[in-house]
């Protein structure tokens, strides 16, 4: 456990090292037109979503207004209009690279591979890699999987934590890449797949969807470890720097445990590697 916890806060650091770049200055563009791009998903509740009047919510959604806000007070200006440009799971990346947003607040996991095309902000969230499945199906462990049709979203990291696992433990599964996190859920309810892999807490998110709630269950097993953080332009070293600097003052603040209690107040407080994420995020002045 103390192994486990240790890693995952060495692991806390990563967002500040990323690579440099040539000098970028969306700040003073910012300041100059009073708005900010933002990049966002529909389809990843419960962190972004379109709610009942088509607007972009969630709990990344409502993190990044706050943050909005902030750089709102660091630049002295008020008003800062937000431009909310859709993207999908295979386009979030490029829009912020190609300079189509500013930042993409969603569900983006942190690697060191995609640091080498974008930035990150301090982390937003710690979730991890589970398995959904029947209640019913005798699967109560990783190692019952054998033979069984798993659906994953392929270029995620969640199929790469699925296929390390699989082949650690020396499991012959049929992986099965599904086309979205919907159409996968779907066939996994109709019985074409044994298990949908993907971040724990949007599978939970999708689970009250279920037809029949009762009949599915997640594995105590967890594939990986996924740190979220705010995508943002490689390189802008002063917006990067302005965006951690609102995420600690939310941090510090204690503003950070009504956005949770928000979007996940029926799962009681934050885990131990959660909370520890937002102490170290509460970077001091």
């Amino acid at each position: 456990m103390i192994r486990s916890l240790l890693t995952g806060l060495l692991m806390l650091a990563l967002p500040a090292m990323a690579s440099a770049a040539p000098a970028k200055d969306a700040l003073t563009r910012i300041k100059a037109t009073k708005s900010v791009s933002i990049a966002y998903r529909a389809d990843a509740l419960p962190f972004s979503f379109l709610d009942d009047s088509k607007q972009p919510n969630g709990y990344s959604i409502d993190l990044c207004r706050r943050v909005v806000a902030s750089i709102g007070e660091q630049l002295g200006i008020e008003g800062i209009q937000i431009k909310w440009v859709p993207v999908t799971l295979q386009t979030r990346m490029d829009a912020v690279a190609k300079g189509q947003a500013d930042m993409e607040c969603g569900s983006t996991t942190v690697t060191l591979a995609r640091m080498k095309q974008v930035d990150f902000s301090s982390y937003t969230f710690v979730d991890g890699t589970g398995l959904l499945v029947k209640a019913d199906a005798g699967i109560s462990k990783l190692t019952d999987l054998g033979g069984k049709k798993l659906g994953v979203l392929p270029g995620t990291t969640n199929e790469k934590a699925l296929n390390d696992a699989l082949k650690k433990s020396a499991i012959n599964a049929v992986v099965v890449p599904v086309k979205s996190r919907d159409e996968g859920f779907a066939q996994f309810e109709a019985g074409e797949l044994d298990a949908f892999i993907g971040d724990r807490v949007l599978l939970m998110g999708m689970s009250p969807k279920a037809k029949s709630p009762k009949s599915i269950t997640m594995l105590a097993d967890t594939l990986s470890m996924e740190p979220y953080a705010i995508v943002l332009p490689l390189g802008d070293d002063k917006l990067r720097l302005a965006v951690n600097t609102a995420l600690a003052r939310i941090y510090r603040s204690g503003a950070i445990v009504d956005v949770f209690g928000r979007w996940f107040g029926g799962m009681g407080k934050p885990g131990l590697m959660l909370e520890a994420m937002f102490v170290l995020g509460s970077i001091p002045e």
